[in-house]
């Protein structure tokens, strides 16, 4: 069967994987682009148009954030990391933060109580609408990537619900050397969670230190 995956996903040293007060205008609220500062030298990143201020990139980071895209067929992501909007649609011409060729290139289910009609974009991305339970969304979403793995996109709370449910194989964290103090936490809820994976830790000359857990067999 195929997996279930996170990567490059960035937290601070206190455990926020995005800042409080989330808008338009900031993304990830008041955390800035901070979390986000030892990828933006990659190629992964650049590739993506994601730049920002830091100057360069070391090759432990590349080999990181370049796994992002290999094998795998579908996206699930929470509605809050489509868009910023809450409730129901005030603008369905919103269509992401990726302008009209999303980085994605393939189908992309997006979480939220309020589903809306299928949205084609340039690249081979399809967002598609689901109100859904995590098990229900991965069946879908593995109708969806035939053979390929599933990537979890994001944000916060859709990591921390499928952990929740014991669904992901491979969960690689970025702890970014930061203090947020306030935010979304990634691991609320989630005692005893190093029980169900093997955890290999690598530090990078950036700062940052790479968190690879692996679920264990369950056998």
């Amino acid at each position: 069967m195929s997996l279930v995956r996170v990567h490059n996903f960035t937290i601070s040293l206190d455990g926020f994987g995005t800042g409080e007060g989330q808008a338009l205008e900031a993304p990830f609220g008041h955390a800035g682009s901070r979390l986000l500062n030892w990828a933006f030298g990659t190629r992964t990143f650049q590739a993506m148009g994601l730049h920002g201020d830091a100057p360069g990139s070391f090759g432990v980071d590349e080999s990181f954030a370049s796994q992002w895209s290999t094998g795998i067929g579908v996206e699930i992501m929470g509605r809050n990391k489509f868009g910023p909007q809450r409730g129901p649609w005030d603008d369905e011409e919103w269509t992401g933060w990726w302008g009209s060729d999303p980085v994605f290139h393939t189908p992309v289910v997006v979480l939220t109580h309020h589903p809306r009609p299928t949205l084609e974009m340039d690249g081979g991305t399809t967002f598609h609408f689901l109100d859904a339970d995590p098990a229900t969304a991965l069946a879908h979403a593995r109708e969806l990537a035939g053979d390929l793995d599933v990537r979890i996109g994001g944000g916060v709370e859709t990591v921390r619900q499928f952990l929740a449910a014991d669904l992901i194989d491979h969960l690689h964290v970025v702890v970014a050397p930061i203090v947020l103090g306030r935010g979304e936490r990634l691991w609320d809820g989630l005692e005893g969670l190093e029980e169900r994976f093997d955890i290999e830790a690598t530090p990078s000359p950036s700062g940052v230190v790479h968190l690879v857990l692996t679920r264990r067999d369950r056998s």
